[in-house]
């Protein structure tokens, strides 16, 4: 099964947080995709972590590292689609992007943000549910 995953539960992982554990069980043995935004999203949220003095240069670092080691296929935005979610949701873009992108490939979604999860609800999305 391939599995839609975003930021927030990407981020889970390379930052060892709580959910981590339980982020690996579900998706083991599973493919990952993300929309190709992906990158440009992780490197915005360290250098949000950067201004918050919660990450330094050294740690981002070794994130990045270990994101690079994770095989995620990153497929291609579909900007008219996206762009018609995040005005009808008054999201942000990368979220719409996220949202498309296990729409167009009915992928079960794998995320963290609950204002997200809710919409993919909405669109009747599979969602794969994390718990601690």
């Amino acid at each position: 099964m391939i599995v839609t995953i975003d930021t927030s539960a990407l981020l889970a992982i390379l930052l060892n947080e709580e959910h981590k554990p339980a982020i690996i069980e579900a998706t083991k043995g599973h493919e990952l995709q993300a929309p190709s935004c992906l990158d440009a999203e992780v490197g915005n949220a360290l250098s949000a972590m950067f201004k918050r003095d919660r990450l330094t240069l050294e740690d981002a670092e070794q994130v990045l590292l270990q994101f690079n080691e994770i095989p995620i296929r990153r497929t291609k935005l579909r900007l008219t689609e996206a762009t018609r979610l995040a005005y009808t949701h008054n999201i942000y873009a990368y979220d719409a992007y996220v949202l498309d992108c296990a729409r167009q490939y009915r992928s079960p979604l794998l995320s963290l943000d609950n204002k997200l999860t809710g919409i993919g609800k909405e669109l009747n999305l599979t969602l794969l549910e994390i718990s601690k």
